[in-house]
Parts: C-alpha cells; sequence; structure tokens
C-alpha cells in the first residue's frame, strides 16, 4: 500500500502490537485484525472503490484513533469507555475469535457513530446528495470487512484451539459476521443521526445521548461476555444497538 495517513495509523499500529506487553491477548487479537483490516480499507482507497476516497481517509483515521486513545488508556492505566473496558478485560483463555468479535463490537456500536459526526459537519447533514455520498460509502466499507472475514477466521483458527463445534460451525459464522457487519451499520447511522441532532441541541444534550450509547455498547459487550456459543448468541439478540428516542 501506498504511503499516506492510512498507512502511518497501521505502521502505529504494529509499534503497539510490537510493544504488547505479556498477558495481553484481547488487545493483542483484536490490534492484530484491525491492523491487516486497516491496510484492506488503505489498498481499497487506492483501487478508487469509494465515491469520495479522501473523505474516506479521513474517516479512517479517525476511527482508528478511537480504539487506539482507548487501548492506550488501558496500557497505561488512563481513562477507557466502558465498552473498550469490559472488552479489554475479557480473561485471556477466551478463544481470539471472540476476543476480536469483543472489539469489534465495542469499536463499532461505540467509536463509529462519533467517528462519523468527526468527519459529517452539521452543514453537511443538510445537504442530501453529499450525505448520500457519505452514507454509500460508509456502507462500501462493509464490502471490505467481507472480504477478510474468511481470511481473519482462518489467523484465529491458527492461534487459537477449537472445539468440535467451533469448527463445524465455521461456515455459518462466516457468513453471518457478514450479516452483523450489515445490520450494525444500518443502526449505526441511525445512531449517528440521533447524537447529530443531539449536538445541535447543546453540549449538554450530546452528553447525555452519548452516554447512553456507552451504557447500551456495554451492556451488549456484558451480553457476549456470558457463557455460550457467541455467534449464536448474537443470532438471537444481533449485533448493533439502538439509541431510543430521547
Amino acid at each position: 500500500m501506498a504511503e499516506g495517513p492510512i498507512a502511518a495509523v497501521a505502521a502505529s499500529m504494529q509499534e503497539r502490537l510490537d510493544g504488547m506487553p505479556p498477558g495481553r491477548a484481547a488487545q493483542r487479537d483484536f490490534l492484530g485484525t484491525y491492523r491487516r483490516t486497516t491496510l484492506a480499507v488503505g489498498d481499497a482507497v487506492a483501487r478508487g472503490d469509494f465515491e469520495d476516497p479522501a473523505w474516506v481517509e479521513d474517516w479512517d483515521v479517525a476511527f482508528a484513533g478511537f480504539y487506539l486513545t482507548a487501548l492506550d488508556g488501558d496500557l497505561t492505566g488512563g481513562p477507557v469507555p466502558r465498552p473498550w473496558r469490559l472488552a479489554f478485560g475479557a480473561r485471556e483463555s477466551l478463544p481470539s475469535l471472540v476476543h476480536v468479535l469483543l472489539g469489534v463490537n465495542a469499536h463499532v456500536n461505540y467509536d463509529l457513530p462519533q467517528t462519523l459526526l468527526a468527519v459529517i459537519t452539521d452543514a453537511d447533514f443538510t445537504d442530501d446528495a453529499l450525505l448520500d455520498r457519505r452514507r454509500r460509502d460508509h456502507e462500501r466499507i462493509d464490502a471490505v470487512l467481507s472480504a477478510r472475514v474468511a481470511a481473519e477466521d482462518g489467523e484465529l483458527a491458527a492461534r487459537s484451539a477449537r472445539g468440535l463445534v467451533d469448527r463445524a460451525l465455521a461456515p455459518l459464522n462466516r457468513r453471518a459476521s457478514r450479516r452483523f457487519l450489515r445490520e450494525a451499520r444500518q443502526k449505526v447511522w441511525h445512531n449517528t443521526v440521533e447524537l447529530q441532532k443531539a449536538r445541535l441541541a447543546g453540549a449538554d444534550a450530546y452528553a447525555t445521548r452519548l452516554a447512553e450509547l456507552e451504557v447500551l455498547a456495554a451492556a451488549r459487550i456484558a451480553d457476549l461476555l456470558a457463557p455460550g456459543q457467541v455467534l449464536l448468541r448474537l443470532a438471537v439478540a444481533g449485533f448493533g444497538v439502538t439509541l431510543p428516542p430521547p
């Protein structure tokens, strides 16, 4: 991939991987997956897969920033949002796939709506044509992520022993993962619109709605940490979370 902001973010992730202390399986599993996915997004930008590649590049860098801030907080004893605190605190003996799913859930449900607001101004929200382009590029990310599902499943399987049930469910898990990503992104867009309405109402209204989203995202992580098949639980309860009316 050519040098640029996304390549710089991937290099920053590699530095954190290289310096990761022992006993950090939850952080390492997700970080490795995220780095490879970030490189795949960079490749898609370079291929011209998006209507506004410069915007997607800004979005990708901002998105990674929320995660890296949470990771650095966890590694240094700083503040960490509740969804990430639960994901990072998951016991190390869990399969790598579960660590990654917890991280994806926290990142998509809690960080992604904030990221979209960081790169879509209030004026942009009044421009229907521009907003449609933003939404389409937001949805095109699904194609990049879906293309990574099988490859990442292989990466994780190589590092984590799987039982008979896990191996039998692998093809279903890959199809389900793609569906969960699509479902979550639809809910993310809804939550982004709700947060933008709150942003227009003022800082206090925004802080209140963001706190609601943090609670919902953390509750979903707690649910995924319960005993049993994570993907089967996701199939029942869904992946994303939805902000109710204020």
